[in-house]
């Protein structure tokens, strides 16, 4: 949690938090989890026109779960995931400099992983920085600049460690409710304060909700403020399990998982390590390892 107790005050009071009390997930509309926005298949697409993409994305190598290392995870009180495989040579989604952006919630691959992406930032422990330290699972995260900005540091730490930070609005709208230079304004604001803070212009974007996806208004906004592709999810993290879009509730290679930084008050007691580490144990249990969404992504070329 942020220790400047005043700068949080202001943070609430600008609304976003009161958005993500309509549901236990910034991307699931409703309250309690109801389904998550249809999958689309992910097309090789566009691009970055403003503002260079961030060369991490496609030089970063993918951090394997520290799966030889029991000790770390037996803190935890987790099993060890096997570590995820090289990340591929040729990506399977490649992005282009310009034109529309593809929009895609699983990515085509025959290797056995899964990616986790986590939302918002309204939960800042620095237990979950240590779980993270320890561990070494990747993830992305996609940042809402009104619930981060009394803390920005806190996610600095997470990126030392190979995480890659993404765009999720300033103020955490339903995005097909606004007006065209509305949801340009939510976007290019948080891309800017993104890059600013954290050194390296956010790829990706994330809708609220998931909200207008597919929409050409949105598409073309995301296009103007720099990120290259919207990324949404095919399973996402309750508390103690997921929620499933397949109907055979079975993960698939490639699955992009929604989960949120979210703590007991919003967990029902529970803290964001243990649901973390409930994440885990459910992919593990199904045979998955975790890779980095960014390793798979061919980012556009400068």
């Amino acid at each position: 949690m942020s220790r400047d107790g005043r700068s949080r005050t202001r943070t609430y009071a600008a609304g976003a938090l009161a958005l993500l009390a309509l549901a236990t997930g910034c991307g699931e509309k409703g309250g309690g989890g109801s389904a998550a926005p249809a999958a689309t298949a992910a097309a090789p697409a566009a691009p970055q026109s403003a503002g260079a993409a961030p060369a991490a994305a496609a030089t970063t190598p993918g951090t394997a779960p520290a799966g030889g290392d029991a000790a770390a995870w037996a803190k935890w009180n987790l099993k060890p995931l096997a570590p995820a495989p090289a990340p591929p040579a040729d990506k399977p989604v490649k992005l282009e400099r310009t034109g529309a952006v593809p929009v895609f919630s699983d990515v085509k691959t025959s290797d056995k992983v899964v990616f986790i992406t986590i939302d918002d930032g309204a939960e800042k422990d620095p237990k979950f920085v240590e779980m993270l330290t320890d561990l070494k699972v990747p993830i992305s995260m996609f940042l809402t600049k009104d619930i981060v900005k009394n803390d920005y540091g806190y996610f600095k730490p997470l990126q030392a460690l190979g995480n890659h930070i993404q765009n999720h609005t300033v103020t955490h709208p339903v995005m097909s409710k606004l007006a065209p230079e509305k949801q340009k304004a939510e976007i290019c604001d948080d891309q800017s304060a993104l890059t600013q803070q954290y050194g390296t212009a956010p790829l990706l974007f994330r809708p609220p909700f998931g909200d207008g996806a597919n929409t050409p208004t949105l598409n073309t906004s995301v296009q103007e403020c720099g990120p290259r592709a919207i990324v949404l999810w095919r399973e996402s993290m309750q508390i103690h399990d997921m929620q499933y879009q397949a109907g055979d509730k079975k993960l698939k290679p490639g699955d992009i998982i929604l989960a949120h930084f979210r703590g007991p008050k919003e967990l029902k007691g529970a803290t964001m390590t243990q649901m973390f580490g409930d994440l885990l144990a459910r992919i593990q249990e199904q045979g998955f390892s975790v890779a980095r969404l960014e390793d798979y992504i061919q980012a556009p070329a400068s």
